[in-house]
Parts: structure tokens; sequence; C-alpha cells
């Protein structure tokens, strides 16, 4: 396959994964915002471990989505940090499937969990990082892992 079409390729499965996050964090608003939530967008962090190109589709879909959503630049600054972080991590771990929703679950707790009591004032950090690394372990375990098992059947679409 010639280059052009591979970057071509490439470019648009990133803008796909970006634009499928954003517009599932903002359409699950009411659950993918705050103190206890459960992106379910987070379940596509497994996707790196398919492409390379999920790590920045995803981060720039984050930064979208923070960018709209209710917690102004913080969010868009710490949230779209951890999902990069996330990424990466999902990224590193891709031979081993039931480690790759792990970098998601920690990154996020620890980064949203920390922005969310330092920044905004959200009552007792351990309780923060807790409830958002609990809504990660749901998206990314109970969502995320079945769909990374499902989509490596099909992983020469990804390549």
């Amino acid at each position: 396959m010639d280059k052009t079409k591979l970057s071509t390729r490439r470019l648009l499965q990133g803008a796909l994964i970006a634009a499928i996050y954003a517009v599932l964090t903002i359409l699950l608003a009411p659950i993918s915002y705050g103190p206890m939530q459960v992106r379910i967008s987070e379940a596509l962090t497994i996707l790196p471990a398919l492409t390379p190109v999920g790590i920045p589709g995803l981060t720039i879909g984050c930064l979208l989505a923070n960018l709209l959503g209710p917690y102004g630049i913080f969010d868009v600054v710490f949230g779209t940090l951890a999902t990069l972080i996330a990424t990466i991590g999902s990224y590193l771990l891709r031979d081993h499937d039931w480690l790759v929703p792990l970098p998601p679950v920690i990154a996020n707790a620890i980064i949203v969990g920390g922005m969310l009591h330092f920044a905004y004032g959200v009552p007792g950090l351990w309780a923060c990082m807790g409830w958002v690394g609990l809504g990660e372990l749901i998206a990314c375990y109970v969502i995320g892992l079945p769909l990374l098992k499902f989509l490596k059947k099909y992983k020469h679409v990804f390549e």
C-alpha cells in the first residue's frame, strides 16, 4: 500500500476515534462528568492496543469533550493529560489484554480525582479518586475489555 493512502487512512481512523469519543461523552453528559462518572467513551481507551492512532484520536476526542464540558480549563488540561497518559499505557500493554484497560483506570482516578478535589473543592481526595476509579473500572473493564476481545477478531481493519 502506498504511503499516502496509509497516512490518509490513519488520519481518518484517528479523526473517527476522536469524533466517536467526543460525541459519546457529550451525548451521555449526565454520567460523563462529575465526581461519580462513568464515561462510556472511556471504553474506547482499549483502541491503542489495536492501533497507535488511538493515542492521538482519543486524546483529541477527550480534549473536545472537555472543552464542551462543565468543568472548564482544569478539566481541559488535566482530563486530557490523563487520557494521553492512559492511552500510552494501554498501547504499551497491548500484548496483555487484561492489563490494557488498567492505565485509564489508574490515570483518571489519580489525575481527574485529584483535579476534582484540589481545583473544584469536591470533598475527600481519596473518595474523589475512588469514585472516578470505580467509574473507569466499569467503562474500561465491563465494556472496554469485551470490546477489545471482539475487535481483535477484526484487527486487520486497524492495520
